[in-house]
């Protein structure tokens, strides 16, 4: 059995008394350091676990010379593209608009087509959000914080 169990069980009891306003904030907050952790790891090309992403495939022959400019999913962990948001009850960290099938394609490892009459490529899973055990100490130091000060 989780040792924490108690400490959950009372910390729920005290957010369920925090006032709809209230759990807004803190959602918002736990939303915001969830997306700068889950950027700075996107940036270091890791999965939540740790392990790095699988690298991209090589170029065929006879394309275009030079390099890759961009590491991958470089505008994709942008705050334009990944947002963060809150409500009295959840707190989330998506990809919004177009860039989202894209993240999905990775995210799970999936086929889709590089450009619009290209053949359908296979992609390699590159788990770009998900939650390790530092993320969800944050989260707890966050509410902890929050019901010190409130």
């Amino acid at each position: 059995m989780n040792e924490l169990k108690p400490f959950e069980d009372k910390l729920a009891g005290l957010l369920a008394a925090l006032s709809p306003a209230g759990r807004r904030r803190l959602t918002v907050e736990i939303a915001k350091k969830l997306r700068q952790r889950q950027q700075q790891r996107i940036k270091s090309q890791k999965a939540p676990d740790g392990t790095p992403y699988a690298p991209r495939k090589s170029q065929p022959i006879r394309a275009k010379k030079g390099r890759i400019k961009r590491e991958m999913f470089a505008k994709l962990r942008t705050n334009r593209y990944l947002k963060a948001s809150g409500n009295d009850s959840a707190a989330v960290v998506e990809f919004t608009g177009k860039v989202q099938r894209i993240a999905k394609v990775h995210q799970y490892g999936l086929k889709d087509r590089a450009s619009v009459h290209g053949q359908q490529i296979k992609y390699e899973a590159r788990i770009l959000l998900g939650l390790n055990v530092h993320e969800q100490s944050i989260i707890n130091d966050v509410i902890i914080k929050h019901l010190k000060d409130g």
